[in-house]
């Protein structure tokens, strides 16, 4: 088995990025808290199995935060997200963010593990959230995989440092 390696995005990946996008999130744009978000302009880590994509992570520092926009592991079950996930930490501890926060809606109970169990928080539902972004992304879909009404959004954090910011 071959390992996985972990980059920081660069110019020569960015016009790839937005086809993976469109492919994984049905289109080259992603909506959340009412704002849209082109992944191929921001800052983020591809993972890479001899040299062939298999992950993306996508973010942005902003406020003295970091919000992870999108992650995307390609081969479930190798670490992927996990290690997308331990880049961005890094990245975030060196520019002294106090935490980071994503964005998933309610039926994405897969993500919803996956954070939590990487030692993320439920900090905030945005209830009908989701109304407000099929206006701007009409392609939301009304269900989910599982079956779930797609209708809000959920917050989850990763503290970075102590509440009140100091370490």
């Amino acid at each position: 088995m071959s390992s996985i390696t972990i980059r920081p995005i660069r110019p020569e990946d960015r016009p790839l990025i937005a086809p993976l996008i469109t492919r994984q999130w049905g289109a080259d744009f992603v909506v959340a808290h009412g704002e849209k978000f082109f992944p191929a302009e921001l800052d983020g880590f591809l993972a890479l199995d001899d040299g062939q994509w298999v992950g993306l992570v996508t973010y942005r520092i902003a406020g003295g935060d970091c919000e992870i926009v999108t992650v995307d592991s390609l081969i479930p079950g190798r670490g992927i997200g996990k290690a997308l996930l331990e880049a961005v930490k890094a990245v975030a501890t060196r520019r002294n963010c106090r935490r980071i926060w994503l964005i998933t809606t309610n039926d994405n109970l897969f993500a919803l593990r996956f954070y939590q169990v990487n030692g993320f928080e439920l900090v905030r539902i945005n209830r009908r959230a989701v109304e407000a972004a099929r206006e701007i992304k009409p392609s939301i879909p009304l269900r989910g995989d599982s079956g779930i009404p797609i209708r809000d959004e959920i917050e989850l954090e990763y503290p970075l440092q102590p509440a009140g910011g100091q370490s």
